[in-house]
């Protein structure tokens, strides 16, 4: 019996690959990884009052201290509505305080609060757990050759878009 390539019958399906992700079966793969990975963070960010995304946002307070927002965009590499966004619902928690620039009143200055500090090490257990579920079953080298191959996905990636700041 001939199977039709259009039918969901055909063998070449069996991987689970919609038709049109046949040509790229690791960019799906990234693809799904990135969104499970994004979705588990959430379900760890969630128990700390946080959305995902703005965990990032306060390791970059808590590391550098108060800088101004336009960097921190620039830092954030998203678009600038979405870090205001992020800004206005951390600020509603008390995770981050807006000030203008002393040095450039037509700056302003973004820092973590006292109140956000206390976050820092509950995040970091969360990324700690979220690592331990991510890589769970894979041995020590396993681990350390998906990071150096994730690395170079990256620099490809880098190199392609040209949209890697810091680099």
């Amino acid at each position: 019996m001939q199977i039709d390539s259009t039918t969901s019958a055909d063998p070449a399906c069996a991987a689970g690959l919609p038709s049109a992700a046949m040509g790229g079966p690791a960019s799906h793969a990234v693809s799904r990884v990135a969104r499970l990975h994004r979705n588990a963070a959430g379900k760890l960010l969630r128990g700390l009052g946080l959305y995902p995304g703005q965990e990032f946002l306060l390791m970059h307070l808590w590391d550098t201290g108060a800088v101004r927002q336009g960097e921190l965009i620039k830092a954030m590499d998203l678009d600038p509505s979405t870090v205001t966004k992020m800004l206005q619902r951390l600020e509603q928690t008390g995770h981050v305080r807006r000030r203008p620039d002393p040095d450039d009143r037509r700056a302003v200055l973004v820092e973590a609060t006292v109140e956000s500090c206390a976050l820092r090490t509950d995040v970091c257990d969360a990324w700690s757990s979220l690592e331990e579920h991510t890589l769970a079953g894979l041995e020590p080298a396993e681990r350390t050759e998906l990071i150096r191959l994730l690395a170079k996905v990256e620099e490809n990636l880098c190199r392609e878009t040209g949209d890697c700041p810091g680099r």
